[in-house]
C-alpha cells in the first residue's frame, strides 16, 4: 500500500514520531535559546539594512539636487552665451580695447 504522499510501503497509521526523537527540558530551553539569538540577529541586520537604506536615498536625493544645480548652471551660461551675440552689443568689446589702447598710449608718451 502506497502512503499519503504516494510513497511505497508507507501506511497511514505508521508511528512516524518514536519515543527516543523526544526532547527533554534542556534541550528546548537551548533551541529556544538559540532562536533568541537568531531573532537578535535578524534584528540588527534590519536596523542595518534600514540604516543603510535611508542613507542610500539621501544619497540619491542630494546626488539628484545636483544635476539639477548643474543642469541649470549649465542652461544659465548657454542661455548667456546665446544672448550676447544675438544682442549684438559688444559695448564692454570695445570698452576694453579702448582701455588696452589707452594704455598703450600712456606706455609710449
Amino acid at each position: 500500500m502506497s502512503g499519503p504522499n504516494g510513497d511505497p510501503n508507507i501506511s497511514v497509521d505508521a508511528d512516524i514520531i518514536n519515543d527516543e526523537d523526544e526532547f527533554d527540558e534542556e534541550e528546548y530551553v537551548a533551541i529556544n535559546s538559540m532562536l533568541d539569538q537568531i531573532n537578535s540577529y535578524l534584528d540588527d541586520l534590519e536596523e542595518r539594512n534600514d540604516a543603510l537604506n535611508g542613507k542610500l536615498h539621501e544619497l540619491m536625493e542630494s546626488n539628484r539636487q545636483a544635476r539639477l544645480e548643474f543642469r541649470a548652471q549649465l542652461l544659465g551660461s548657454q542661455t548667456q552665451e546665446e544672448q550676447r551675440p544675438a544682442n549684438g552689443d559688444s559695448s564692454s568689446g570695445k570698452e576694453d580695447l579702448s582701455k588696452d589702447n589707452g594704455d598703450l598710449q600712456d606706455k609710449r608718451d
